[in-house]
């Protein structure tokens, strides 16, 4: 099981370090959050720093294997709003994140960013439909996986269940669209457990991706989920893809939190 570490719990280690703590740890790379490496327009990261970024990466042994948190920055972006000015900006920006992506040498991006697909207004669901046909497309114009991620009624007004979310990407049919499981977000807005939605979407290739996380928004090991059901579906159903470590509670600090999650995790995985 390849498991990535989300950079955003260490971010306030510089770059490098965070790439060679992730290593010394365990994981086998990093997830990025975009506005880690530029808090207003990591969209807009030159190319030289994008290779400085991914050598960086693969040299200190935690290679970027995904993003994630994509529209926290710039500030104010939306999938949903009917303003046009706006809708333009925001993808755009989506746009230019895949190309990052595929820069740094990622080969996944996570859409969550439940402030920027609120509805609030009509029209907002096909709005917001359509940015993720258009997010799947320009991924697979660059080899790449664009997963919708579901995220529960306590966060978000769309895309709420990984069903919900099966059913977007379903009839969007994109090849460079799926979707994804976030642990967390299972526990705190499904009806079944993590571990029965993995063993019924995985097979058909719903989920590209699984952020490991307890409904308490800690690490894994730090709350009352369990961890071993959920890597037994992923391994009955012949899972390929990386699970990324995201607790959103660094207790009692990020650099713990992270080395807490991979000793925890990699001791359900020894045989």
């Amino acid at each position: 099981m390849r498991i990535s570490l989300c950079n955003e719990v260490v971010a306030a280690l510089p770059f490098a370090e965070q790439a060679r703590l992730a290593a010394a740890l365990g994981y086998d790379g990093l997830e990025v959050a975009p506005f880690t490496l530029d808090a207003e327009a990591p969209h807009l990261l030159p190319a030289a720093r994008r290779a400085e970024l991914r050598r960086i990466a693969r040299e200190e042994g935690a290679p970027i294997t995904s993003l994630h948190w994509l529209l926290l920055a710039p500030a104010g972006l939306s999938i949903t709003s009917g303003d046009a000015a706006l809708r333009a900006r925001t993808l755009d920006v989506m746009q230019r994140l895949v190309g990052l992506a595929a820069d740094l040498g990622a080969t996944l991006l996570v859409h969550g960013s439940p402030k920027q697909r609120h509805i609030a207004a009509e029209g907002g669901a096909a709005r917001a439909e359509e940015a993720m046909a258009l997010a799947g497309a320009w991924a697979a114009d660059h080899g790449l996986t664009y997963c919708l991620e579901p995220l529960d009624a306590g966060q978000t007004n769309w895309a709420r269940t990984v069903a919900e979310a099966v059913e977007i990407v379903a009839r969007i049919a994109s090849p460079g669209l799926r979707t994804m499981l976030d642990v967390s977000a299972a526990g705190n807005g499904e009806t079944e457990p993590a571990a029965e939605l993995l063993r019924r979407f995985v097979p058909g290739g719903w989920i590209a991706h699984v952020h490991l996380n307890d409904r308490n928004r800690r690490g894994p090991g730090q709350g009352s989920d369990r961890f071993a059901p959920v890597f037994a579906a992923l391994h009955d159903a012949q899972y390929a893809g990386f699970c990324a470590v995201e607790p959103f509670d660094y207790h009692p600090d990020g650099p713990t939190s992270a080395a807490r999650a991979i000793g925890y995790l990699r001791g359900i995985l020894e045989p």
